[in-house]
């Protein structure tokens, strides 16, 4: 009898506890156009990440993570919803645009944009969305830098900067692009709003930068100026600094609002970038292509006293960061979402493979994801395999040991035929495109 009494008091005061302990916030930190070996962290020579590094230290990091897509707007899609490209749709930077108008048209005045645009607006408005789920728990939820889909409301946000005037830059963001180049007061606001609501929020922080434009403080363009090859690179390199400078500006609202011990903050980029010496663009095999020039970043999540700092050693994926999130406050994922929790070492070392696809950059056709791949690929431990797709028609099959050749230079498919067989059936069996 008195077992049983113990056995009542001990789970009435865990349920106890539990109902007193306050759901965590979330912070969803988002890096654009970033390579992955642009970290002090991750071995740069020359870039400070003071800011990032410590985040790294304090996280379950993983150092293989990738982007399923390489390319903005997809990428950040996959990366709310935890679905492929090919699945929520949204496969591509832009819809059709129409080929016999005069060459220089601006894309507002363009019908079949326009209602393009509207189409993949439309695409998100049918996904999950983890500040559409996290509001059925009452979560208050920001939107901040870059957002492809309108306005912020298309995603669920109950806060946001993006309005989606395409007459003033709302193609990726409009007045939303503001924070961290230009301010970072309105996640201090709204972290303010949503503790006098005392209210759980979430926090999409995704700035451009360092994405072009180029434009760091002078400060920091001093810094690298004479270690870079170039005055393109340098600028790149100030620009991933700035970026840095913000992270420890938005650790610091959390610490000063008194919401840092509670609250989950997570990193992943949207894509990679290799800087050209020559011009201001990327230089091929990163920021569009299947290659971990342009897929490849680490994905960090920090959580004091429930997540204990690791680095574990295996390939992870951003569909993944939608559902450990969820998982983390406690939410069970929707059937949708497709991938694992990030905390759950198991079920990572029994994947079968981390898959992505690349696509156009301006839709084929906004209904059929299959008219618009250029490349499927697939990553199982050491290998990566890339197969082209329809708008690839020249390219070969490729198998590549990323671990002993990280800069994918020697294609071993040839050499490799049953390795590339095994990890073609795992693309095909993946693969539910139409």
């Amino acid at each position: 009898m008195l077992r049983r009494w113990l056995l009542l008091l001990l789970c009435s005061t865990l349920a106890a506890t539990a109902a007193d302990t306050p759901p965590p916030n979330i912070v969803l930190i988002v890096s654009d156009d970033h390579a992955w070996t642009d970290y002090g962290f991750m071995g740069h020579p020359h870039i400070k990440t003071p800011n990032l590094d410590q985040l790294a230290a304090q996280s379950l990091t993983f150092r293989r993570g990738y982007v399923t897509s390489s390319l903005c707007c997809p990428s950040l899609a996959t990366i709310l919803t935890g679905q492929y490209p090919h699945q929520h749709r949204i496969t591509s930077n832009d819809p059709p645009v129409t080929a016999s108008l005069p060459q220089g048209t601006p894309r507002v005045k363009d019908p079949l944009f326009k209602s393009g645009r509207e189409t993949m607006n439309q695409f998100m408005d049918a996904a999950p969305s983890l500040p559409r789920i996290l509001g059925t728990h009452g979560y208050l939820s920001l939107q901040t830098g870059k957002w492809w889909q309108g306005n912020f409301k298309r995603g669920g946000f109950t806060h946001g900067m993006s309005l989606g005037d395409p007459d003033s830059g709302g193609r990726h963001g409009d007045a939303g692009l503001e924070i961290g180049r230009k301010t970072m007061q309105p996640i201090s606001d709204f972290i303010a709003t949503a503790r006098s609501e005392k209210k759980p929020f979430f926090v999409w922080y995704a700035p451009l930068m360092p994405h072009d434009p180029h434009t760091p403080p002078k400060r920091l363009l001093d810094l690298y100026r004479d270690k870079a090859p170039s005055i393109h690179i340098a600028r790149y390199w100030a620009m991933v600094a700035w970026f840095d400078e913000s992270i420890g500006q938005l650790m610091e609202i959390l610490k000063s609002s008194g919401t840092d011990r509670n609250t989950i903050v997570a990193y992943v980029a949207d894509n990679g970038w290799i800087q050209s010496p020559d011009n201001p663009r990327y230089a091929p095999r990163s920021k569009q292509s299947p290659y971990d020039g342009g897929l490849r970043t680490p994905i960090m999540i920090r959580w004091p006293d429930h997540i204990a700092p690791a680095q574990p050693d295996v390939p992870v994926s951003s569909i993944d960061l939608a559902p450990t999130l969820l998982s983390c406050a406690g939410f069970p994922k929707p059937d949708s979402m497709q991938g694992l929790d990030l905390r759950d070492s198991a079920a990572l070392a029994a994947r079968h493979g981390v898959f992505g696809a690349c696509f156009t950059h301006n839709s084929m056709d906004l209904n059929r994801p299959a008219a618009s791949l250029r490349w499927r690929w697939a990553i199982d431990d050491r290998w990566k395999l890339l197969i082209p797709g329809p708008n690839e028609p020249d390219a070969p099959v490729e198998l590549f040991d990323i671990i002993a050749d990280p800069s994918e230079s020697k294609n071993l498919a040839p050499d490799q035929p049953e390795t590339a067989a095994r990890l073609r059936a795992r693309i095909n069996t993946w693969w539910d495109g139409n």
